[in-house]
């Protein structure tokens, strides 16, 4: 049967499509996807489909968990997205899941408009760089920010926003450090509401452990039922938080069988690590018992060490390790983090994103930042002082690569000269989530090193994504843990 001929995402591969002077057909797809494995099932299986790519496009596939900030740049609203590009790497149309008897329509108004309008379609937009949302967002008060993190609180079903769900824990810890700092019984109660809605209703598998990625309903039904590693690991930190703030013993239950599903499905036991995803299966997980689930086969794991969740999961696991007394979990986790800097790490070049048997995709600053996080809190239960000092030179490329010299803080990935020159990876993007999480780890290293410049570079970073908080609804309760970690520093 034939099958689309992907390229990897490559200025060769433009450099054809400007010389065959066709558009470039863009499939950006993650492993645990269910509906990206269903086009590649059907629309991308379908015989005249397939010879419709072949002759009119350039087909490139790009994996969004290996190149997330291809996906951050291009993304048309999800995955998988479907995007219609130029020579030049700009988009002209597209979206996310197209179905079989949809594609071939979609192709051939594609490739006309592309032979019937080629020149206007070539020309390169008035504005290819983002607008800094500086210029016209004012910076918010904490107290705003407040309001407008909690505003977003759902009383009925817990959570925050609407449909579709996510399990979004940032909120959850301002809730419980206001709680920590002055008692008020709201702030347990949301966190109380959420942690339950989420921990106790669907999104949770009762079954193997863990939770899925998010709900498509308010009320937290119909989850999407990939499994990721990040998420589960920071849902591991937040009922381990509300454990230990609100002494509900159910939560530490619940944060108990997180970590079974972490250790039991996703960790390698003999090298240490954890893979970055369990893929979505409705069948599978329509299964109510381990007995009905363990006669048929379930759902892949990506085995690929992902270096900033592999972080993450050190960082929860070594939290679990002291929370529970485990110090067999502590080794484990020193020893993942050990794994992932010696697959991944280069002096003077951080960390690569990720390790499938070669170190792939440096500069990203997600995969600095998380493990310099790692590493102070491996340092924090060790008092091993190389993992102090890892920080510190991971926090220093970020600097020397990323760091923005005009307006403070970082873009999300230092300069590739092969990529600045494919459309929209000109752009650059300065994460809220990112900065925020920098900042804290600075203001962490100025605490353990003793060394100032990394205050002040903080307290730089936090003012440059003030004013870009107040959009973010319920995630400026990042930023605003950030400003209180840097604060107590």
């Amino acid at each position: 049967m034939p099958s689309v001929q992907w390229l990897p995402w490559s200025a060769a591969a433009f450099a054809r499509a400007r010389a065959e002077r066709k558009p470039v057909l863009l499939s950006i797809a993650a492993p645990w996807c269910q509906w990206c494995r269903e086009m590649d099932r059907t629309s991308y299986a379908d015989p005249a489909i397939v010879s419709l790519i072949d002759h009119g496009f350039i087909a490139i596939r790009v994996d969004a968990d290996r190149r997330p900030d291809i996906g951050e740049r291009y993304s048309l609203g999800g995955w998988p997205t479907t995007a219609f590009l130029t020579a030049g790497g700009e988009v002209v149309g597209g979206g996310t899941y197209i179905a079989r008897d949809r594609m071939a329509a979609v192709l051939t108004q594609v490739a006309d408009a592309f032979a019937t309008r080629a020149d206007e379609l070539r020309a390169p937009p008035a504005h290819t760089r983002t607008p800094s949302v500086e210029s016209h967002v004012r910076e918010a008060g904490e107290d705003a920010l407040l309001t407008c993190v909690f505003s977003a609180f759902d009383a009925t079903h817990g959570g925050f926003g609407g449909p579709p769900k996510f399990p979004l824990t940032a909120p959850i810890h301002l809730a419980l450090n206001l709680y920590r700092e002055g008692g008020d019984p709201r702030m347990a109660e949301v966190a109380s509401a959420t942690l339950d809605a989420m921990g106790w209703g669907p999104l949770h598998d009762h079954v193997d452990g863990g939770f899925f990625r998010y709900a498509k309903e308010a009320d937290w039904q119909s989850p999407q039922c990939e499994k990721l590693l990040d998420v589960n690991a920071a849902l591991l930190v937040a009922y381990l938080d509300a454990w230990q703030t609100l002494e509900a013993t159910r939560y530490r239950d619940r944060a108990e069988d997180v970590l079974r599903y972490l250790q039991t499905w996703l960790a390698d036991q003999v090298n240490g690590g954890w893979a970055g995803s369990q893929e979505a299966d409705a069948e599978y997980y329509e299964l109510q018992t381990s007995d009905e689930r363990r006669a048929v086969q379930p759902p892949a794991t990506d085995a690929i060490i992902y270096a900033a969740s592999n972080a993450a999961a050190v960082s929860a696991a070594l939290r679990a390790a002291a929370a529970l007394a485990d110090d067999g979990l502590a080794q484990f986790a020193v020893r993942s983090l050990e794994r992932v800097l010696l697959a991944s790490y280069r002096p003077a070049g951080g960390v690569a994103h990720y390790f499938d048997g070669e170190a792939r995709v440096r500069g990203l600053l997600d995969d600095q930042i998380a493990t310099a996080l790692a590493c102070l809190d491996a340092y924090d239960a060790s008092g091993n002082i190389t993992y102090e000092m890892m920080a510190e030179e991971l926090a220093r490329y970020a600097v020397r690569t990323m760091w923005d010299e005009d307006g403070g803080g970082f873009f999300d990935r230092a300069q590739s000269d092969e990529d600045e020159s494919i459309g929209l990876m000109g752009q650059r993007l300065k994460p809220f989530d990112g900065n925020c999480q920098a900042a804290i780890a600075l203001g962490r290293l100025a605490a353990t090193s003793g060394e100032n410049d990394f205050m002040t570079m903080a307290q730089t970073t936090l003012t440059a994504v003030a004013s870009d908080a107040e959009r973010h609804g319920p995630q400026a309760a990042q930023y605003l843990l950030a400003l209180r970690a840097v604060r107590v520093r």
